[in-house]
């Protein structure tokens, strides 16, 4: 005698009702994020980057140059960006970057305020590691200490370092 096999259609019929109540009671996304994630992703949204920002690639040759004990590794490169981390003794002892503000102008607003200059540019202390100059009224140039033993001197003695002349006849 034999017997029907009902064990496949049986699975077939319980994986598809778990599909579709799996489905049809899907959570809507009610976090504080929702909407922006939604308003970047539409037709006609704002770009996080501008059509105007420089190339990240355009930025590596003002940066310092490895030397005494240090190395300058780049990290991160894209459109109006690029970072490199500055090791010292295989330890990331700081993060140093060029941002082109024409895709955030809050950032260079915040140079209004500098009471202070480093060759000739309004100097920041951003917190309490990290150092900026703007150059050319658009370009931030900062450095951020990783490591304790970074001292703000250490920060300002390294923004120095960079081509501020040369990044400021960047156009």
């Amino acid at each position: 005698m034999i017997l029907p096999n009902w064990r496949k259609p049986l699975a077939a019929l319980l994986l598809s009702l778990i599909l579709l109540v799996s489905t049809g009671c899907a959570q809507t996304d009610n976090s504080p994020y929702a909407d922006a994630q939604r308003e970047s992703t539409e037709r006609g949204a704002t770009p996080a980057v501008s059509a105007d920002a420089e190339k990240g690639g355009e930025f590596n040759k003002f940066f310092p140059s490895s030397g005494q004990g240090y190395n300058v590794v780049f990290s991160q490169e894209k459109k109006g960006f690029a970072e490199a981390k500055l090791k010292q003794g295989g330890t990331d002892v700081a993060m140093l970057s060029i941002s082109d503000t024409v895709s955030s102008p809050a950032a260079a607003e915040k140079y209004k305020s500098s009471t202070e200059k480093l060759a000739g540019y309004p100097l920041l202390e951003i917190g309490n590691t990290q150092t900026g100059v703007l150059v050319g009224d658009r370009y931030q140039v900062k450095v951020i200490s990783r490591d304790s033993s970074f001292a703000p001197q250490d920060r300002r003695d390294w923004l120095q370092k960079f081509d501020l002349q040369g990044l400021s006849n960047l156009k």
